[in-house]
């Protein structure tokens, strides 16, 4: 870990993020130290800044951590995670917060929803194929024939 005198930023290697994500002792110390006084805050700045990896000086990505947190982070994927000042800290806190829970289950419908589309996209695919209607009356129509289909397997057995 490496932190910035001058703005108070961290610079950590994947490694030691992912420790201080799974354990709550190391939370409680980053906590512990960060500041809690508003006042100390840099104003925002809607400016996007990219700022260059510390070890091999290449731009780096930035990322909404957990997509979905609201804390935009910077990132080298060979090298690590630039956090501005008290971007750890809320990171824990959302963490905290069950915030990972919470993103993971809008993963998990979006790939649900994605499976759901492209199965019907596949299914009235298939049906034109083989000689079914026109794209412009298949998509109600396969929609009805899969979920009858559906209701008969799930009557027969």
């Amino acid at each position: 870990m490496l932190e910035c005198p001058r703005c108070l930023g961290l610079w950590l290697n994947p490694a030691a993020f992912e420790k201080i994500c799974a354990d709550r002792e190391q939370q409680a110390v980053f906590l512990g130290a960060a500041s809690l006084d508003p006042s100390s805050h840099p104003a925002f700045d809607p400016k996007v800044n990219y700022v260059p990896c510390p070890e091999c000086h290449q731009l780096m990505n930035r990322a909404n951590f957990a997509r979905c947190s609201g804390i935009i982070i910077d990132l080298c994927k060979k090298h690590g995670i630039w956090f501005d000042r008290d971007e750890l800290s809320r990171i824990i806190e959302f963490i905290q917060a069950g915030g990972m829970d919470v993103a993971r289950s809008k993963e998990k419908a979006a790939l649900e929803e994605e499976r759901r589309r492209l199965r019907e996209e596949q299914m009235s695919s298939d049906f034109q194929r083989a000689g079914g209607l026109s794209s412009a009356d298949s998509h109600g129509r396969i929609t009805g024939i899969a979920s009858a289909g559906g209701l008969l397997k799930l009557l027969l057995h």
